[in-house]
Formats: C-alpha cells, sequence, structure tokens
C-alpha cells in the first residue's frame, strides 16, 4: 500500500494506530505526546503507567481509547546532540520497531508524527530523510497503508539540491509557458470558432437533408446520406466494427505489458509506483479502466520510462505532458536526469502543494 505525506492532526487520523513521540517515562508531556494524551483521554495515562517506562528507539503499544485510531504505539525519540551519538540509528529504530508492533497487531494502517524534529532538535530535513528511508524499506515487503502526518506547514526540503534544481527547471519553464499564454488562448478561441461554425454547417445539412428524404435507401442510421455517396467511385460506407478494432491498446493494456518487457512482477510495480494494491488490481480487471494522471506518472516512475514512453503511456490514459502543468514540469526534469524515486520525488510534490504521485487521494 502507498505512503503519503499529508498536512493534518494526528489526533483526528482514522487509523488502525497512531505513533505517538513519548518522553521515556510514557506519562505525558508537551506537543504531539500532550495532544494525544488529551485527546485519547485519562485512560490512556492510566495504560501508559503500567508499562513501565521505554528505552530510546523501543516501541510500546496500548489501545487508542477516545481517538479514532484503535491503537497508539509508544516510541521515544533520541534527543539531537549533533550526530554523533546514534542518532540516526536510534530514529530509524523508532519507525522500524513502531511499524513491527503494528505489524503484530495486524494493522492496515498507521500515522506517525515527525518524530524527535520538535523539542528533541533533531533537523527537519534529516529527520524526514530517515522516516522516508524506513518506512519505504518497510513497504517493500509489507501492506500497509502508512501515513507522515505533518502539522501545518513546514519547509523541509527547500534545502536539498533535488528542490533546488527542479525549482530552477520550473522558474526556466512553467514561466516561460505562461507568457506564451495569452498567444494561445488567443488560438484556441479561433480554432473553437472555426469548430462551432463547421459543426452548425453540418447540423444545417443534415437537417435539410432529412426534410427533403423519402426513400429509405437514402437513409442510413437515422441520417441521410448525401448524394455523392450513391453515386459510382464515391468513397464507401465506413465498416465501424472495422474500425474498432483497429482501436489502439488502452492504458491498462498498455501498462501490463510494459510490466511484462521489463521483467517485473505486478507487486515490484506497484509498490515502487506507490499505488494501493487494490488499485492495480482494478486497472489489470478492467481494461477501460481511466487513471487520474499522478496514477500514470507514478506507473511511469516505477517503469523508469524515457520522456516519450512517458508521453505515450499518458496519451493511452488521455493525457498530455504539458509545460502550463508545473507537476508536469518537475516530472519531466526528474524523466530527463532518470531520477525515478516516487518517494523523494514525492516530498518535492509536497513541498510545492502539488499531488503526490500514486496517492490514494488521487485517485478519481
Amino acid at each position: 500500500m502507498p505512503f503519503e505525506i499529508i498536512r493534518n492532526d494526528i489526533t483526528r487520523m482514522r487509523v488502525d494506530a497512531i505513533v505517538n513521540a513519548a518522553n521515556r517515562s510514557l506519562l505525558g508531556g508537551g506537543g504531539v505526546d500532550g495532544a494525544i494524551h488529551h485527546a485519547a483521554g485519562p485512560e490512556l495515562l492510566a495504560e501508559c503507567r503500567t508499562l513501565n517506562g521505554c528505552e530510546t528507539g523501543q516501541a510500546k503499544i496500548t489501545r487508542g481509547y477516545r481517538l479514532p485510531a484503535k491503537y497508539v504505539i509508544h516510541t521515544v525519540g533520541p534527543v539531537w546532540h549533533g550526530g554523533g551519538y546514534h542518532e540516526r540509528e536510534l530514529l530509524g529504530n523508532c519507525y522500524r520497531n513502531s511499524l513491527a508492533l503494528a505489524a503484530e497487531y495486524c494493522c492496515e494502517s498507521i500515522a506517525f508524527p515527525l518524530i524527535s524534529a520538535g523539542a528533541y532538535g533533531y533537523p527537519k530535513d534529516e529527520a524526514m530523510a530517515v522516516a522516508v528511508e524506513v518506512i519505504s524499506q518497510f513497504l517493500l515487503h509489507n501492506e500497509m497503508m502508512v501515513y507522515l502526518v505533518v502539522f501545518g506547514r513546514q519547509e523541509f526540503f527547500t534545502g536539498k539540491k533535488l528542490f533546488r534544481d527542479i525549482q530552477e527547471y520550473i522558474d526556466d519553464h512553467y514561466a516561460a509557458s505562461h507568457v506564451r499564454k495569452n498567444t494561445e488562448f488567443r488560438r484556441e478561441q479561433l480554432w473553437q470558432r472555426d469548430e462551432f461554425k463547421a459543426l452548425e454547417a453540418e447540423k444545417d445539412f443534415y437537417a435539410d437533408a432529412m426534410a427533403g428524404a423519402t426513400d429509405e435507401a437514402t437513409v442510413w442510421g437515422g441520417m441521410p446520406i448525401p448524394e455523392a455517396a450513391s453515386k459510382p467511385g464515391a468513397m464507401p460506407m465506413t465498416d465501424w466494427s472495422e474500425l474498432v478494432k483497429g482501436t489502439d491498446e488502452g492504458f491498462s493494456q498498455a501498462l501490463l505489458r510494459m510490466i511484462d518487457e521489463r521483467g517485473m512482477t505486478d507487486a515490484q510495480c506497484y509498490k515502487k509506483a506507490n499505488v494501493d494494491r487494490r488499485l492495480f488490481s482494478k486497472i489489470r480487471s478492467d481494461p477501460e479502466y481511466r487513471p487520474s494522471k499522478p496514477t500514470v506518472f507514478a506507473f511511469a516512475m516505477a517503469l523508469e520510462l524515457s520522456l516519450p514512453e512517458t508521453k505515450d503511456l499518458l496519451s493511452k490514459a488521455g493525457f498530455a505532458l504539458t509545460h502550463s502543468s508545473k507537476m508536469d514540469v518537475v516530472l519531466e526534469y526528474c524523466i530527463k536526469r532518470r531520477f525515478y524515486d516516487v518517494i523523494q520525488i514525492n516530498e518535492v510534490l509536497y513541498e510545492l502543494d502539488l499531488p503526490l504521485l500514486g496517492n490514494s487521494n488521487n485517485v478519481a
């Protein structure tokens, strides 16, 4: 199942388990810890008293009580002392042990805060990198919906080289596209005006022809056949059944073919695309399935398609790659540079307030 970075209040998440960034006593504190205890009610504190605390990097589980979540998994993150005291290893263990507990209790969904990135002083971008790495590794071998919940707007990624490079690429391409916007809009208006006139003329022609049509032989499919069509050498009537047979493969067929061509299993593909297994099953079973554009891009990244291949896959779902879309510009940059890590791309998309790849909220 996919991994999503979202802005929300973790105490309102309707998931099987939420993770509490607790202190070693497990008896409540400030920040996320205090908010979870307040929302869960005094019963949570009473159960925590029976757990005899928790060591840094470890995790323990309780009921959720008044929370929407069934369970609360309490883990103790490391205090940042500059990075030379095993902070990264301990923080990674917080996520690993919490996920292991969730799996043990058969949880299908879990929501994490960004552990240690508050009062414990862990640099936010580095804390995010640890979370993404551990969660991504877990999801390669397990089925679980994992949320990383951020409360409010926090810029974690603006210092990263990938983010800076993509922002520069957007400035060069997205902005240039909008300089041409008015010209393109005027051309579109002219095209639509001419198309409308052509349709109206065609409608008038058929209306006049129908009014004078009395011979059944001159009518086909409820519409009159133009006189020229009955003359020798005229263009024959279309055989629609033969025309439909020549229709290009759809998105579902193209996707399955590409997976086979690259020697991937279905599971390898949808996990790498950050797409839910149930959504993939729907795509596989329905040749007419129309995915959302972020879902198409997610599979393009999972399959490591070239730019022409990506454009072809998009077209099979009824989309096009355009510089008038900021998301398209970001993904074009990544494809050109053969950067296909969906989770890291989603970090940038999140920072830019753009739809995430493979995210279940994008499924239409």
